[in-house]
């Protein structure tokens, strides 16, 4: 009687504990709070922000304080992280999933930013440096690693289909369902699943004969062209739209972009 009363005790202690733990965590999440110059970056560089209303840029907005009360992001190499690259950072984050406002990236805690592209070594200096982002595996697990340089280069240069953010949090997007394949599980259903991937191997294959402005790197493998055309849609809705309807329209019926701006 008294062995099992201790272990009852025990286990409530560790439920108490874990209960006051994780409050502790919510509590520093509510409490923090976005920089000051978040809304004029916003406005300033991102479409997709300045295209919402305003009850939705306010939605927008706390979407952005929570990712970031939620993820550390940190400075590799001496790289000084500021307030523009939080931002973005999450801004993208945000974008991907702001059709599904009870979504958040579950497997993501941090962020590693590096000065400039790296090696997949994740070597900064030497030969075969052209890596700009990547989601991390193996003792990187959970981590995603960026080039500062890309990061601002995704909303500073608002004339071309690349962000390289939104490149990697698609890869995220995808892995959910446990394979990074170029199916986003989540994002499709049973009825378009075959659809896309149809469309998916007619790209690949146009891409590869050149047939297309789409980046050539999309024809690497399915992951990758969900991810570079992910960057297309929303870094160029308008262009993407009127080249290729249809890949637009499967896209939307995924990300809902243009429902959520309108």
């Amino acid at each position: 009687m008294i062995k099992e009363i201790i272990v009852s005790l025990v286990i409530i202690g560790i439920i108490t504990t874990v209960y006051l733990l994780w409050r502790r965590k919510q509590k520093k999440y509510a409490a923090y709070k976005l920089p000051s110059s978040t809304k004029n970056i916003l406005l300033y560089y991102v479409p997709f922000y300045r295209n919402l209303s305003e009850a939705s840029k306010t939605a927008f907005e706390e979407r952005v304080r929570d990712f970031l009360a939620r993820t550390k992001i940190t400075g590799v190499n001496h790289v000084l992280i500021e307030d523009v690259d939080r931002i973005f950072i999450a801004a993208s984050a945000v974008m991907l999933l702001y059709a599904y406002p009870k979504t958040r990236y579950y497997n993501i805690d941090e962020i590693l930013v590096y000065p400039g592209s790296f090696n997949r070594q994740y070597d900064t200096e030497g030969p075969a440096r052209n890596i700009a982002g990547m989601v991390g595996t193996g003792v990187l697990h959970r981590q995603m690693i960026l080039s500062q340089a890309a990061i601002r280069a995704a909303f500073v240069y608002p004339d071309n289909t690349q962000n390289t953010i939104v490149h990697e949090f698609a890869h995220l997007i995808d892995k959910a369902d446990g394979a990074i394949d170029g199916v986003p599980d989540y994002l499709l259903n049973k009825n378009n699943k075959q659809q896309w991937k149809n469309i998916s191997d007619i790209y690949i294959k146009a891409i590869k004969l050149g047939i297309t402005d789409i980046n050539p790197y999309g024809a690497t493998n399915p992951s990758e062209f969900f991810a570079v055309i992910s960057e297309y849609y929303f870094k160029q809705p308008v262009v993407m739209k009127r080249n290729y309807p249809q890949l637009f329209e499967m896209l939307d019926s995924m990300y809902k972009s243009s429902s959520v701006a309108a």
